[in-house]
């Protein structure tokens, strides 16, 4: 997308709950629509089409804003009534411009609950509420957009608390950078579990350094490249670059579990263990979680 690409600002809209659900759902793809007939008369053919398919009936927008790199939440299932809800937070190189690949991963993972717990009542969030860093960057290598994006995800979480209640398990899925973003999000957190995969680190030594009462989980497919990451922590003239312990090793003390042969973007792929694990994950089967 040229940066210059024009988007309409989202419209305010009132506090999130299970009553106003549906309104920001239409409110946030009007928007969407809106979006891509600006887009469209820019001449910007590609971000048209995508937030042209967000406008369809069909998607349950929670937030939208198609300015910029874009923000999106999208909601798979229905939310107001889930009892398990799994936050998927990207890495690097995510926008609405890749939103494709995002969803795709959002939605082999609401697939594979309803496969796994038919009777259970499921919900996948798919949050895209952060301005991620390009893979060849300088910014990929600090905690600056993390930090910037915690607030963000904290807010989403009293959200989904709000729209959900109090008695809903909800489990953040945080892949790479994402993971560092969960980390700079995690003290106090209303969470059950999060889950890191293929992750550089945290920004904390060890799990208990994220201060979360949540179980924290990692894994890292045989053929991720991200193992090869090295695992600093240095303060350079007031920026953190690298992001400590390595989350698989058993001196961060989380729970490894099993996330096969893949590579760094394949953990969310059908049929892989690594989605088997992690749907189990957030269906609270902890029990049934293989481990390496």
């Amino acid at each position: 997308m040229r940066p210059d690409t024009p988007a309409p600002a989202p419209a305010p809209l009132a506090p999130l709950s299970a009553a106003t659900l549906d309104d920001a759902y239409a409110a946030n793809r009007a928007n969407a629509a809106e979006a891509s007939r600006l887009a469209a008369a820019h001449h910007d053919r590609g971000r048209a089409a995508t937030d042209r398919q967000l406008s369809s009936s069909s998607r349950r927008l929670l937030h939208f804003d198609g300015r910029g790199s874009g923000r999106v939440t999208e909601v798979l299932g229905d939310l107001a009534r889930a009892d398990r809800i799994a936050v998927l937070v990207p890495g690097s190189d995510t926008g609405l411009d890749t939103y494709g690949r995002f969803h795709a991963a959002a939605s082999a993972l609401h697939r594979q609950l309803a496969r796994q717990a038919p009777g259970t009542r499921t919900a996948v969030v798919a949050w895209l509420g952060y301005e991620t860093p390009g893979t060849v960057s300088t910014t990929v290598t600090t905690t600056g957009r993390a930090e910037q994006a915690a607030p963000h995800l904290r807010a989403l979480v009293a959200e989904l608390r709000a729209i959900s209640g109090e008695g809903a398990r909800v489990s953040l899925l945080c892949h790479s950078y994402g993971s560092v973003v969960c980390g700079r999000s995690a003290a106090g957190l209303d969470v059950d579990d999060i889950a890191l995969v293929g992750s550089p680190g945290t920004g904390a030594d060890t799990a208990a350094a994220l201060r979360t009462r949540a179980r924290v989980w990692a894994g890292r497919g045989g053929d991720d490249w991200v193992e090869n990451v090295p695992h600093l922590d240095l303060d350079l003239f007031g920026t953190t670059v690298g992001f400590g312990t390595d989350p698989v090793s058993p001196a961060f003390g989380a729970r490894v579990f099993t996330a096969g042969d893949g590579g760094h973007s394949d953990y969310f792929r059908p049929g892989s263990t690594s989605l088997t694990n992690l749907a189990r994950i957030v269906l609270g089967e902890t029990k049934a979680v293989t481990h390496d």
